[in-house]
């Protein structure tokens, strides 16, 4: 047996899991940044808020995808927006120990938005 290669059981397993996990790391590390301006001024606030809304509602996409593995369709929706916007919570709550960051309440709303807007797609055409 080779030792440098996973079992294939293992890696179909961990596949849907994963990419939601790492776009949370992502998250998690960009939020750890002390500042994120590009000094654009209102084009960089509308383009933040814009990523916001896209990586929440990626983030629910992947949750749901890895969710229905082992939930029917509609709970693995459900689940997948919960944890998405707990984690949309817990962010801001990060951002308020980063130095040069604070966290608002606003930015779960936009979070929140991304989050809708996936899971209506996600339940018009899967559930």
């Amino acid at each position: 047996m080779d030792v440098t290669r996973a079992p294939a059981g293992i890696l179909s397993r961990l596949d849907p899991w994963a990419p939601p996990i790492a776009l949370m790391v992502v998250i998690f590390v960009l939020s750890a940044q002390p500042d994120l301006s590009t000094g654009l001024g209102v084009w960089d606030l509308v383009g933040r808020k814009i990523v916001h809304m896209s990586e929440y509602g990626l983030l629910c996409g992947l949750w749901w995808r890895a969710l229905r593995t082992v939930v029917p369709e509609r709970t693995a929706l459900a689940f997948a927006v919960l944890v998405s916007l707990a984690y949309a919570g817990s962010d801001e709550v990060h951002q308020v120990f980063v130095h040069g960051r604070h966290g608002a309440l606003v930015d779960v709303g936009i979070d929140a938005v991304g989050i809708a807007v996936a899971s209506l797609v996600v339940a018009r055409r899967a559930c």
